[in-house]
């Protein structure tokens, strides 16, 4: 019997998953179509099919509301089809050229985070949050958003309240930022190296990076990535900081799970940016690679934008809505202020 109940459960999660996985691959042709009629009628693209994917996924989740049909393969979609993309983007690396500034952009990544962590935490407290809500909301903008989130919210003993709050609002607002970011190119004079480096310092989470850097140049997007994922690494020392002081307050027992230290997508990535400088990974197959990860990521951009409704920041209290901002402006501010310092040319 055991095994016969095994085998319905396994078999069913294929069914469960279809609907979402399915209406994320709608979405992502239709915006694939869209930026080709761009392309026809303007002679490009003004809106990349990546962020025209989180739009698109956006206005039908806030249109339809609440769709439990598809949730199981949204979610899949959002999560483990994009930790495949970023995978693959490590064979695409050109990993001498993404760290021409050498150790000072590797340094600067340490004390930004650990500045913005400061930042988001007094700008929280000073806005009225709880502590606990404060650090939630300054891990998520300081290093990976929801990934940073779920993994300190355990060893802080924040509420689920707390989470989902922090969750919401700055989902909404890292789509705004993707939005809103490339349009300061011109603004601060930066380059695209420089602005792949200040997308992958402030944006929110892996895929909002991923849409608001690539969509202006593929310099831009690995450079982006390479240091957001820098910051994902810095969400390993975070998680053991606070066990520490919460196991020191509470004289108990933190357990802290391997995987939320170090995902394993990270490590692949490194890995085959590793081997793909080395000469292990011939142009041929990182020009699969590249294909792959391109449209695994517009179906994950589709994912991402269909499990956001805008009408949740409603829900929203309006202090977690000045802590998010006024950490996030820190944050731009801090990132701007790095890259002059240090020269990142």
């Amino acid at each position: 019997m055991g095994v016969t109940v095994a085998s319905r459960s396994s078999s069913s999660w294929p069914v469960r998953a279809f609907p979402g996985i399915a209406l994320a691959i709608i979405v992502s042709l239709v915006s694939v179509l869209c930026g080709t009629g761009e392309e026809a009628l303007f002679g490009r693209a003004i809106i990349e099919p990546l962020v025209l994917a989180i739009l698109v996924g956006m206005a039908s989740r806030t249109a339809t509301g609440d769709i439990p049909w598809a949730e199981a393969g949204i979610r899949f979609v959002a999560k483990e089809v994009l930790e495949v993309a970023v995978l693959l983007l490590g064979a695409t690396m050109d990993v001498p050229r993404l760290f021409a500034s050498g150790p000072k952009l590797a340094i600067g990544i340490v004390l930004l985070v650990c500045v913005a962590l400061a930042c988001g935490l007094l700008v929280g407290r000073a806005a009225g949050l709880s502590r606990t809500l404060a650090i939630l909301v300054a891990c998520g903008n300081a290093i990976c958003g929801n990934s940073a989130i779920a993994a300190v919210a355990p060893v802080i003993g924040a509420e689920r309240e707390d989470v989902a709050a922090s969750i919401a609002l700055t989902a909404v607002l890292g789509v705004a930022v993707v939005l809103a970011l490339p349009l300061t190119i011109p603004l601060l004079g930066f380059s695209n190296y420089q602005y792949g480096v200040l997308a992958g310092l402030t944006v929110y989470a892996v895929p909002q990076v991923l849409a608001a850097s690539f969509s202006v140049s593929v310099l831009s997007g690995q450079v982006a990535t390479a240091v957001k994922l820098a910051r994902v690494l810095m969400l390993g020392p975070v998680v053991v900081f606070f066990a520490l002081r919460t196991h020191a307050a509470a004289n108990g027992s933190t357990k802290i799970k391997l995987s939320r230290l170090v995902p394993w997508f990270v490590l692949g990535f490194v890995a085959l940016a590793a081997f793909r400088s080395t000469g292990f990974v011939p142009d041929a197959a990182a020009s699969g690679a590249k294909t792959v990860a391109t449209w695994l990521t517009i179906a994950a951009m589709a994912a991402l934008g269909l499990s956001v409704d805008v009408r949740t920041v409603r829900q929203v209290g309006s202090r977690v809505a000045v802590a998010v901002a006024g950490s996030l402006v820190a944050l731009l501010i801090l990132a701007v202020v790095l890259i002059r310092t240090i020269g990142i040319r």
